[in-house]
């Protein structure tokens, strides 16, 4: 058997005659481990030779994009038998649990017994003139496994991102956040984690931690405050705002004021139609050219650059507002911008660059829409936020363009030639397995085959990758945001791929036309279920 041999390693224990590699008894680990959508299960393996396994793990958001979940732990034979919270908003957390080695030695001899050779080699042992326990402690009862709570994805990003928000914004030294809120799935989500944040407040409050407390009046700017309900705190913390233009339905205005009414937070409607024209006439003055919607006949140039003007609009009124509105209600501080861009979106570049998903903070940056979605229908049964109900049946639209008879004529998937759904898969294939063209169209002719033809997946490959590369300039300047998993963006410090790519793919592209017409044409065998892709 092989234990902390000098200067050990697998191969080493090998070459000494080792059979089965046991380790240390006891194993004491400080990680630095960032919360992880779906990986909580990954916390609780010990050794398979048993051990008696303390985690303590760092916890906040260290001003850096990840969270440090906590969530110490105590782990004998592979079973839990203490933990902390995952996520907390205390600084520090302790643990403890009274274990028996005893247990250790025989959990192993019973694994290790069918490794053992037939004749047995002497163990040396070294005593010390040191113990672990005193002599009474015999009496002293052992801690029992218990059963460990997985939080589901959509409680994750209801926790995690409140606790990486309450951190970034207590050690800010500003007043609360701005969002400008427009009653879509994306803007939604943001303040539904505004208020998990806030009801992670009050709970911490009402459970008597006065660093809470004190860092909740530092950010209200009033020392005898004490929050009554996540409502009341976060109309003192949280303001939303509805920017309109001539081209916003009534529908998603009455969403954002709904939703904000439920919420609590304090909310305003803006019109941005003042500053737009007032943009436009500059550059009319300068070139005599007014540009026009492709509506009303102008070229898709001209429908591109109306459409981004607004954007951009919106992202600089936010700004002036999160640096005055506290300064015109008498306070001092301003307020951090939230944005609310989602991975899907990062990956493809459909956003305008500089527009509303530059802000100070995204704590939905690296959160799919498929997961936002679920997360909303969350929300919406645990806090009863019904407006949430409506925010999901609606088409995601950016609502850039003239409506028509008062209706959308323009939608998020319309213009991005595929489904949410659709870009979720394509966009975790290119990030997380890193396919290029042509690997990428392999696998999803398998994937989608009971839905697409080959030929419909080749022009949905071609697609994204003319997107991804024409916009992959827009990652250098992305918002940090919220590191929630291996599909989260790269912060561009360290995603050394390029941001000026060939766009026309010429080699990959053409592998792909030879493989579809070597294929044969045949159709799906279930056209209708085209749309659950």
């Amino acid at each position: 058997m092989a234990e902390n041999l000098p200067g050990s390693s697998i191969e080493i224990a090998k070459a000494n005659g080792a059979k089965y590699r046991l380790g240390p008894e006891l194993e004491i680990c400080g990680y630095g481990c960032a919360d992880h959508f779906y990986e909580s299960d990954t916390l609780l393996h010990s050794f398979e030779s048993g051990g008696i396994y303390l985690y303590a793990n760092q916890r906040g958001c260290d001003g850096d994009r990840v969270y440090y979940d906590g969530c110490a732990m105590v782990v004998i034979n592979g079973d839990v038998v203490a933990h902390g919270a995952q996520f907390s908003l205390d600084d520090v957390e302790v643990i403890t649990a009274t274990l028996d080695l005893e247990d250790v030695r025989s959990y192993r001899g019973e694994r290790c017994q069918p490794h053992m050779e037939g004749q047995h080699k002497s163990c040396h042992r070294i005593k010390v003139d040191f113990s672990l326990s005193s002599p009474n402690d015999i009496y002293l009862p052992t801690h029992q496994p218990i059963q460990w709570h997985f939080h589901t994805p959509e409680e994750e990003i209801s926790l995690g991102p409140a606790c990486w928000l309450w951190d970034y914004l207590r050690r800010s030294g500003q007043g609360g956040f701005l969002l400008p809120l427009s009653g879509g799935v994306d803007s939604s989500s943001t303040a539904c984690i505004v208020h998990c944040m806030c009801v992670l407040l009050c709970q911490a409050v009402n459970d008597g931690n006065s660093q809470v407390l004190k860092d909740v009046r530092s950010v209200v700017g009033d020392d005898s405050y004490t929050p009554q309900n996540p409502k009341q705190l976060c109309s003192c913390i949280f303001t939303t705002c509805y920017m309109a233009s001539e081209n916003s339905s009534q529908d998603t205005c009455s969403r954002a004021r709904d939703l904000a009414g439920q919420i609590g937070s304090t909310h305003m409607n803006v019109s941005i139609d003042i500053a737009v024209k007032g943009i436009l006439g500059i550059f009319s003055v300068v070139t005599g050219r007014w540009p026009q919607f492709r509506a009303n006949g102008g070229s898709n140039r001209e429908n591109l650059a109306l459409q981004n003007v607004q954007a951009r609009v919106r992202m600089v009124l936010a700004y002036l507002f999160a640096q005055l509105s506290l300064w015109a209600r008498g306070k001092p501080v301003g307020l951090l911008v939230l944005g609310s861009a989602n991975v899907d979106e990062s990956l493809t570049g459909y956003f305008t660059k500089y527009d509303c998903s530059s802000s100070d903070i995204n704590p939905i940056g690296g959160i799919s829409k498929t997961d936002l979605k679920n997360f909303l229908v969350y929300c919406a049964e645990k806090f009863q936020f019904t407006t949430l109900r409506s925010i999901l049946a609606a088409p995601p639209t950016a609502e850039l363009e003239p409506l028509t008879d008062g209706q959308l004529s323009q939608t998020d998937e319309a213009d991005m030639g595929m489904t949410y759904s659709e870009l979720s898969v394509i966009g975790r294939l290119r990030k997380i397995s890193k396919c290029g063209p042509f690997s990428m169209f392999c696998k999803l002719i398998h994937m989608w085959k009971d839905v697409l033809s080959p030929a419909e997946v080749a022009q949905k490959v071609k697609h994204f990758f003319r997107m991804y590369s024409v916009n992959r300039h827009k990652m250098t300047t992305v918002t940090p945001s919220y590191h929630a998993e291996s599909y989260s963006p790269d912060d561009n410090r360290f995603d050394l791929r390029p941001f000026l790519y060939n766009t026309r793919w010429t080699w990959q592209f053409r592998c792909i036309d030879n493989q579809v017409f070597q294929m044969p044409t045949t159709s799906p065998t279930n056209a209708n279920q085209r749309t659950s892709v």
